[in-house]
């Protein structure tokens, strides 16, 4: 049936090519946009596990910036307190020095106060970002707890953050701390090496000194230790968070980037599709002209 008021064949043909034009626009996003989901409105599961994925991929990053940040305060604070240890190595030389006949007490004497200064010096500049591992201003805490991970558990359950703890050893703190009041077992007088003088080797105390020396310089190792065991750890997580930032970066370009290949070939079909789509339309609508010959 031939009609003049409606053509099928020109409604199906012109049906056909609005369905091309979509795809096609559709194709010319994700190349102008790289994206195959860059909406909810593409793909809500999709772009809902996407966006969740890259909250997630976000505190990742932060908590990388977060790590390297923390070794160099770490860092900071194991240097400082080899440096520490090296000057009580030297104090411990001068006072072993003291206890030559001949020595001369009152140079040595001036030699002990510049080193106990420097101990003062060393604690005092440890400090970055203003956090000081050493002076006791974390002792109301008694530890630093460095941020090193992150659970999202989606509302279910409270979100959860991993630290990694350095109990803290003041060294300089108001007259209380190990380098200001340091006393062995068995000695009769504390020893204050931040204020040392020739008083410290008098043959009354020298001996004290000594041994209060090689108590402030094995806990300082034990410190050292500790601070190191630290800094191994924040560095392994640094490795592991970057891995797992790289592969939520990966996850993430698998669900919503596009094959550009794939698109580029989908566009060059889509564009043939939609000229012959052209001349489908032009072709049916050739067909009322082929009604008004049945007049002639």
């Amino acid at each position: 049936m031939s009609s003049i008021l409606t053509n099928p064949s020109s409604l199906l043909a012109l049906q056909m090519l609005r369905s091309t034009q979509m795809s096609l626009g559709d194709a010319q996003r994700e190349i102008s946009t790289g994206l195959k989901v860059s909406a909810a409105s593409d793909n809500a599961s999709t772009w809902a596990i996407a966006t969740t994925m890259g909250s997630d991929q976000g505190v990742t990053s932060v908590l990388h910036d977060s790590l390297g940040e923390s070794v160099s305060i770490l860092a900071v604070a194991s240097g400082a307190v080899t440096s520490a240890i090296s000057v009580m190595d030297s104090i411990k030389d001068a006072v072993v020095q003291a206890q030559t006949p001949g020595a001369d007490l009152d140079k040595i004497g001036s030699y002990l106060t510049q080193l106990g200064q420097q101990l003062s010096s060393i604690v005092a500049s440890a400090s970055l970002m203003g956090l000081n591992l050493l002076d006791g201003s974390t002792a109301a805490a008694g530890k630093v707890s460095f941020i090193t991970s992150y659970k999202n558990n989606g509302g279910a359950a409270p979100s959860q953050t991993g630290t990694i703890d350095l109990s803290t050893t003041a060294l300089v703190s108001a007259g209380a701390g190990l380098l200001e009041s340091a006393q062995a077992i068995g000695a009769v007088t504390a020893t204050d090496f931040t204020n040392l003088n020739a008083t410290n080797i008098g043959s009354a105390v020298v001996a004290d000194t000594l041994s209060n020396a090689d108590l402030v310089i094995a806990k300082l190792a034990d410190y050292a230790s500790q601070i190191g065991a630290v800094q191994s750890r924040v560095s392994l997580q640094i490795t592991f968070v970057q891995s797992l930032h790289d592969a939520l970066k990966t996850g993430i370009s698998s669900l919503v980037d596009a094959d550009m290949n794939e698109v580029s070939t989908r566009l060059q079909a889509l564009q043939t599709r939609q000229q012959l789509g052209v001349q489908s339309v032009s072709i049916a609508n050739q067909n009322s002209q082929l009604i008004m010959k049945l007049f002639q």
